[in-house]
């Protein structure tokens, strides 16, 4: 992870520039590896798919590379539970990562925490945000946020899909104890990272179309939607779970809200089923995706 508050500011650069998402510093999301049954292991590892599996917690920058990745925590832990096993979480809670001082955001005035992005399976608070829950009316502030907020956390979910579809290992699930699959996944992890590093080998490794592009709002999906994935992913999604929000983390997602549809609005918004709402005389704030 970035280790001074300068370092983390580059990422937050990124996805304002690239995805249009102040104070952010990386989107998260977690997947269950599904295992053979383990030797020995009780219900330890027994997940809520009726699956034996270990828990693989990544968070990635703007350009689809981890900066963070936790495996190993046991399938049988809640979901919930599974983000305060990792150690982003503990770092988090004890101020220790380094996260750079509140400021406000872009043409406002009132400061806001640095926060990473997450999915209905996450907890509101002042350093994570998460979709308003339930349906919103087209153009609505909620909605405008939970658009916004996809597109940049729709990252992460680029990141896993490209890793199990060129690691084919991730396609069924894995013949090893849980300490091995752990040094597995987090080979992988190490490997995405390696071969991004490089434009050669970055070239070979995510082609032109590989992930979903984003144009003007239009959403086109990536090539590796296209690998077949049914039966065929070890990768099992974490749950979504309810939960209340304390009142701090509900202002500074209000905050973002009121952003994205006055100073950081974009000439475009995504609405239902591809149609979208525009105002030919706001000045286009979007970048490239």
């Amino acid at each position: 992870m970035p280790p001074t508050p300068e370092e983390w500011l580059l990422v937050s650069e990124q996805y304002q520039e690239l995805w249009n998402f102040p104070n952010c510093l990386g989107a998260m999301d977690g997947n269950h590896v599904a295992l053979q049954t383990p030797i020995n292991s009780g219900s330890e590892y027994y997940n809520y798919k009726s699956h034996y599996s270990i828990v693989l917690f990544g968070l990635v920058d703007a350009n689809y590379n981890f900066i963070f990745a936790d495996a190993g925590c046991q399938g049988r832990i809640s979901d919930g539970g599974m983000f305060k096993h990792s150690t982003l979480y503990k770092r988090l809670q004890s101020n220790d990562l380094k996260i750079p001082t509140a400021r406000s955001l872009p043409g406002r005035n009132q400061e806001m925490e640095y926060v990473f992005l997450g999915d209905e399976a996450f907890p509101l608070n002042k350093h994570i945000m998460k979709p308003f829950s339930g349906t919103h009316r087209k153009g609505s502030l909620e909605r405008i946020f939970n658009y916004r907020l996809s597109r940049a956390r729709r990252i992460v979910e680029n990141v896993f899909g490209i890793s199990s579809a060129v690691f084919r290992i991730l396609r069924k699930p894995m013949l090893l104890e849980p300490e091995n699959a752990e040094l597995v996944v987090m080979t992988i992890v190490l490997l995405h990272n390696f071969l991004r590093r490089n434009r050669h080998s970055r070239t070979l490794y995510n082609p032109t179309g590989t992930f979903d592009t984003d144009i003007d709002g239009q959403f086109v999906l990536g090539n590796w939607r296209e690998t077949p994935t049914k039966n065929m992913s070890s990768l099992i999604p974490i749950r979504s779970l309810p939960r209340k929000s304390p009142k701090e983390a509900q202002d500074i997602r209000n905050e973002f809200a009121a952003y994205f549809t006055s100073n950081g609005r974009v000439c475009w918004h995504k609405c239902i089923n591809s149609s979208y709402v525009k105002d030919e005389s706001l000045v286009c704030h979007h970048g490239g995706s």
